[in-house]
């Protein structure tokens, strides 16, 4: 496992706890009891095959199937965004706004991650995902199911761009979630990002708006009039989004990640 931590340490900024993952996932344990109780074992025979994953930039939530978001452990894999935690920004943002939301819709769900995260803690709230993408649809309703909310939940192909996408949503919602994309086409990505995490969920235009232009305005119609919209936004982008989300009708609430660096703004009509 040193060997592999000195290997990985071109290759990622946390080489040790990588290779300390891969050795729990090829030694089928968790990260505790390896470092409690294993680390006396011989390397398995598949852990090398794992760490010349990582070495090739492969994303360790890939290899390993699953990473933990807002307390809860969901599938990843090729199809879906990694659930990070300056994500779980959103999810906090939106408990807070709408404590009492019973219909939540979350677009773009990806992994169903802030879809799930909330609805575990709305206990009498039910909600649909959309997403453009079927791959990503059958890793939502795998999670959901996993989690235990599969009758709570839908998970719809929808895309937002499309006429007609919004049809048999039914009711409006208490709560609208969007990780949508808004990376800028040029811009630079760390290779693990740029060559494995899927580009139609990343990119999004010269400015990377093009996404919060086309779904912003569909909002109104969406949402119930006290109703609450969390955008999760790229570091230089809550002027813009502020900007589109005003000439729909919306004031703007800007919630900062744990990093102090702008992350989620919450919309609501214009009082």
């Amino acid at each position: 496992m040193r060997a592999a931590a000195e290997a990985l340490r071109n290759t990622s900024d946390t080489a040790r706890l990588d290779a300390e993952l891969l050795m729990a996932h090829a030694l089928d344990a968790t990260r505790d009891e390896l470092l409690l109780r294993r680390m006396r074992d011989a390397a398995p025979d598949g852990f090398s095959a794992l760490v010349a994953r990582r070495l090739a930039h492969e994303p360790v939530a890939y290899i390993l199937g699953q990473q933990e978001f807002y307390g809860l452990t969901f599938e990843v894999g090729p199809a879906v965004l990694i659930p990070r935690a300056d994500s779980e920004t959103l999810v906090a943002a939106a408990l807070a706004a709408q404590s009492g939301a019973r219909r939540v819709l979350d677009c773009g769900t990806g992994s169903g991650a802030l879809l799930l995260a909330v609805l575990t803690n709305l206990p009498e709230a039910s909600g649909i995902g959309i997403d453009r993408s079927e791959a990503a649809l059958g890793v939502a309703r795998r999670n959901a199911e996993r989690i235990g909310l599969a009758t709570r939940v839908q998970m719809l192909a929808a895309d937002w761009t499309e006429p007609g996408w919004n049809a048999s949503f039914g009711p409006r919602f208490d709560l609208i979630l969007a990780n949508p994309p808004y990376v800028e086409d040029d811009a630079a990505l760390d290779e693990s990002v740029r060559d494995f995490e899927p580009a139609g969920a990343l990119f999004a235009g010269p400015e990377g708006l093009d996404a919060y232009r086309c779904l912003i305005p569909q909002l109104p119609a969406l949402l119930e009039p006290h109703g609450t919209a969390l955008l999760e936004i790229g570091a230089a982008q809550a002027a813009g989004v502020s900007a589109i989300a005003a000439s729909a009708g919306f004031d703007s609430q800007l919630h900062h990640d744990l990093a102090g660096r702008p992350r989620v703004l919450a919309l609501s009509r214009n009082s």
